[in-house]
């Protein structure tokens, strides 16, 4: 199950990096709850599929189109999958990258829980509220 879980978790940032988010969307759960910390216009919880998407499209609409979130190592273990990510953007001509965390809960072969950790909360939530 372990190994699934991580080739799941790797599928959806692959879709990711590619433009294929019908394709993220697919590894969701209808219940996933996605948890984004801090006091940035991204933060919030977001409810399902539509919900992501929503959180997806504002994502985009900040940076320009320019977030880049890889998955740099992927370590599993039962339900949970945790990837270290160094993410980036641009927006209003500056520059940012941060490592971070997210921990994902996985059942039945879908994704049902999300949860972002910053390197920076204060530096993230600069970053997008400007």
């Amino acid at each position: 199950m372990t190994n699934s879980n991580a080739e799941l978790i790797g599928r959806a940032y692959r879709a990711f990096a590619a433009g294929d988010i019908p394709a993220v969307l697919q590894l969701l759960d209808a219940r996933i709850t996605w948890h984004v910390p801090g006091r940035s216009p991204l933060s919030g919880d977001y409810h399902g599929p539509d919900g992501v998407l929503k959180f997806f499209g504002l994502c985009q609409e900040l940076s320009g189109g320019t977030l880049k979130v890889p998955a740099d190592e992927i370590l599993a273990d039962g339900e949970r999958v945790v990837v270290l990510s160094t993410v980036s953007a641009e927006r209003n001509g500056r520059s940012w990258s941060s490592p971070e965390v997210h921990v994902w809960r996985i059942v039945d072969g879908k994704a049902v829980e999300f949860r972002e950790f910053q390197a920076d909360q204060e530096a993230e939530d600069a970053f997008w509220s400007s």
